[in-house]
């Protein structure tokens, strides 16, 4: 089984962290865990964890959260992904939607738009990536070599197992797949994203049948980062609470 951490109690939440690994979606899942049941795995090979030799795709990816949502008999799951999460909850929607109440794409990638390409992420430096990926990037730099050995090795491992996911970041037969999306679906971009604009958003929710497209202010590339509360509104909307549903 795949490692993941589980908060909260409410309706069900699959978080699904992005290239920077699982530290960027933690303090979002402790915010939504107050009226959620939230599972945030890590996607093997990220945070330090293996990756076995044979998962090497994001659809691979979807099979394996496929199965842990069986093993933990989860139903009416919301999925909420950002960037590679996206991607993943994208598939997961393809493969398992009887598990599945609604999907939530966050500046997701994968998708191929003429016109609005996906930054080359592995040709960026750490201070070009930072400033494509937030409104206030001072606010989120980091410097690899002010982190401790320990930190900078997961630093690279974590774009590691990115290289083996998502070398290109999209997958030229996502968009048409797109249209068997049967799964009630809300797209949420930062208005501010450089890594994927929002016109790249706007094309992956006509992509999908009956979604939704919800722009926020003032945020870039990791809103659960920059814009936690205005995230996590729009995730209790799609999801539901405890109030509502009890």
């Amino acid at each position: 089984m795949t490692s993941f951490t589980a908060l909260g109690t409410g309706p069900n939440v699959l978080l699904l962290h992005g290239g920077g690994g699982p530290q960027t979606v933690a303090g979002f899942a402790e915010l939504l865990s107050a009226d959620h049941h939230v599972v945030t795995p890590t996607h093997p090979g990220f945070g330090g964890t293996a990756r076995p030799t044979g998962l090497t795709t994001i659809a691979g990816l979807a099979a394996v959260y496929a199965e842990l949502l069986d093993e933990l008999e989860l139903d009416e799951v919301t999925v909420v992904g950002n960037s590679i999460g996206g991607w993943i909850a994208a598939e997961l929607a393809l493969l398992r939607a009887d598990r599945l109440k609604a999907v939530v794409l966050v500046d997701a990638v994968g998708i191929e738009v003429d016109g609005h390409p996906v930054a080359d992420f592995f040709a960026l430096d750490f201070p070009t990536i930072a400033r494509l990926s937030y409104f206030a990037p001072e606010k989120f730099q980091i410097d690899p070599e002010a982190l401790p050995p320990a930190a900078r090795e997961v630093l690279a491992g974590n774009r590691a197992a990115l290289a083996v996911y998502a070398t290109e970041m999209t997958d030229p037969t996502l968009r048409g797949r797109l249209a068997g999306v049967k799964v009630p679906t809300h797209v949420i971009w930062g208005d501010c994203d450089r890594i994927v604009d929002p016109e790249y958003g706007r094309a992956f929710a006509e992509a999908i049948p009956g979604a939704t497209f919800e722009v926020l202010e003032n945020t870039g590339h990791l809103p659960q980062l920059e814009s936690p509360e205005l995230l996590a509104s729009a995730v209790r909307r799609v999801a539901g609470d405890r109030g509502r549903d009890a």
